[in-house]
């Protein structure tokens, strides 16, 4: 079978298309033939710097969409055959991955394929930063950076379904602020100059709710965007600046909280909450109040082109793989 591998790490130029034999599964896992795969920015980390990669090589991918192919011993309500939606450590970017049946969710009906793969990392996420970790009361406004991205685009939708009074984006460029307004957003800012925007937008007030996966400075600059009382919910550091120490000064004075969150973290350790989460998040989709616009697909053999459009900050929405569509 074919598959995408790295043997070091570097930039996109280390993804490299090998035939490997096809992996079978073991007890509690199940064996999928692959249609697509969601790129996440994961992918992007485990490339460059090694994120949650266990040993070289390695084949990244975290999300598929697919048929299962083998069901390993032990596994029940899982048959060959089925279509399902997976969470894996690695090992998507293949015609086959071998993933562990407690992060399989069966497609919601109604949903097709290459939607499917998108729904393992992005919804769940969304859905979790705004109720279950957000916490997020009706009339409550809430500033999401990265916006125009994959979960961005998909957790401003959610908050206003759960009554949020208003939803601002943090975006990059005047282009992907655009997009965003498109995809449900009241306002969007520009990185440069968010806190003066939010002090402009609020009346000095500030924001509820922070949602932040970028970390560094920007996650500093977050906080001091809080209302008195606020929350912010940390999920990534896509910056790969060093992490950024809060302590008593910046939180006691105005009775700021910070919480954080991994999908990847909640897969491995506690994945019959993420089936109760993805449960309550994919309800979201099958009855049309989420949309989750893919912008751009790429053939298993353009990953490395996927890379860099994603590396380059230029993209919008969610991209994916058509590995076998």
């Amino acid at each position: 079978m074919r598959a995408i591998q790295i043997g070091e790490f570097g930039g996109p130029e280390v993804l490299r298309l090998v035939e490997v034999e096809a992996p079978e599964p073991g007890p509690g896992e199940v064996s999928v033939d692959v249609q697509y795969v969601g790129i996440n920015f994961a992918d992007l980390q485990a490339r460059s710097v090694g994120y949650r990669v266990p040993s070289l090589p390695f084949v990244p991918g975290l999300e598929l969409s697919g048929v299962v192919r083998a069901v390993g011993e032990g596994v029940e309500g899982l048959t060959v055959g089925q279509p399902v939606a997976a969470i894996t450590q690695g090992g998507a970017y293949a015609d086959v991955a071998v993933v562990s049946a407690a992060t399989v969710f069966a497609i919601p009906e109604g949903v097709d394929m290459r939607t499917a793969a998108t729904l393992p990392t992005v919804l769940p996420t969304a859905y979790a930063l705004v109720h279950t970790v957000g916490r997020l009361q009706g009339g409550e406004s809430v500033l999401v950076q990265a916006a125009a991205g994959g979960v961005g685009t998909v957790v401003g939708q959610v908050a206003k379904l759960a009554g949020a009074g208003a939803v601002y984006g943090v975006v990059s460029s005047e282009s992907k602020a655009e997009f965003a307004r498109k995809v449900g957003y009241d306002d969007a800012f520009l990185t440069a100059t968010f806190e003066e925007d939010v002090r402009r937008a609020t009346g000095g007030r500030g924001v509820d709710l922070v949602l932040d996966p970028v970390g560094g400075e920007t996650l500093r600059r977050g906080l001091e965007s809080l209302a008195i009382f606020g929350r912010m919910v940390s999920y990534g550091n896509a910056s790969g600046e060093a992490p950024w120490q809060i302590g008593q000064p910046e939180l006691y004075p105005r009775g700021r909280s910070i919480a954080g969150f991994s999908i990847l973290g909640l897969a491995a350790g506690a994945p019959e909450v993420l089936h109760e989460i993805a449960a309550a998040a994919f309800g979201l989709v099958t009855t049309g109040r989420v949309d989750l616009p893919i912008t751009a697909e790429f053939a298993l053999t353009e990953v490395a082109e996927a890379h860099r459009l994603m590396e380059s900050r230029t993209s919008t929405g969610k991209l994916v793989l058509a590995v076998n569509p």
